[in-house]
């Protein structure tokens, strides 16, 4: 039997089966305790933030703007802010775990475990996917119950938390290779993050918008995944919520299949 396993570890044959459970199970946990540990920064953080954003919102033009597309402006704020925290917070979180693993030289301690690129994509995916729910629940909970505001579609919601959560989360794996030092980080999520989720329809519908605008913000993914969360908790969107739930989808399996080559390959990741 030794002998056996000597030839599979010489001919590179793995020892735990198609999928090493055990040590995807060990990347995601380290991933999740990670910002749980800092639960002040991660968690409450963003909510504070929402909150802050629907108070100034509502008290600023919640009175002259009246209803939009049938309901309370103060409810159709809620649903974007909730989603614009989800996918800053996924991508965040990993996008800044490996950037900082690789600032301080410890990449390598993820590296050298027997995971493949597959697992390693897929446990910084579960940790993103986890960090956006937790922010989605916290906020529901500090916004949604105390202004009355009820969950028409809770399955489409959730659909489109985890959605945005897992997209967003990959874009992070993405950039978390590719920067080097946290400025470029915060370029990323300065210049091009946070532009696209502003324009995106969070705080109005695009058809206010000239129809040369509406055809520019119907490109950008972060639009879908903000419509589709406003249609699982209002029931009314601009788009098909289908149409969002494919087009980031194909999108998610497009960047997956990007980072499970870097991660294959080592791109800048191995010196």
């Amino acid at each position: 039997m030794e002998l056996q396993q000597k030839k599979q570890i010489e001919q590179g044959v793995r020892q735990f089966g198609r999928v090493n459970w055990i040590g995807l199970y060990t990347l995601s946990e380290r991933e999740i305790m990670r910002f749980v540990s800092i639960w002040m920064q991660s968690l409450l953080a963003p909510v504070v933030t929402a909150v802050l954003f629907v108070v100034i919102f509502n008290l600023a033009f919640g009175q002259q703007r009246g209803e939009m597309a049938g309901v309370p402006f103060l409810f159709y704020l809620a649903p974007g802010i909730c989603m614009m925290m989800v996918i800053q917070n996924a991508f965040n979180n990993s996008a800044s775990s490996l950037l900082l693993a690789k600032i301080q030289g410890n990449i390598v301690d993820t590296l050298m475990p027997p995971l493949s690129a597959a697992e390693l994509v897929t446990g910084y995916a579960v940790a993103a996917v986890a960090r956006g729910a937790m922010v989605a629940v916290l906020i529901v909970l500090a916004i949604f119950v105390p202004i009355g505001l009820t969950i028409a579609h809770p399955l489409w919601m959730t659909a489109f938390v985890l959605l945005a959560s897992l997209l967003l989360g990959l874009v992070g794996v993405v950039i978390g290779i590719l920067a080097e030092k946290f400025d470029q980080l915060n370029a990323f999520t300065n210049f091009i993050v946070t532009p696209l989720s502003f324009l995106s329809g969070t705080f109005y519908s695009i058809e206010a918008l000239p129809p040369a605008m509406q055809k520019i913000t119907q490109l950008n993914p972060i639009h879908y995944l903000i419509d589709g969360m406003r249609y699982g908790v209002l029931g009314v969107s601009d788009t098909d919520p289908v149409v969002g739930l494919a087009f980031n989808l194909a999108l998610c399996a497009a960047i997956a299949a990007l980072c499970w080559n870097w991660f294959r390959t080592g791109y800048r990741l191995k010196a």
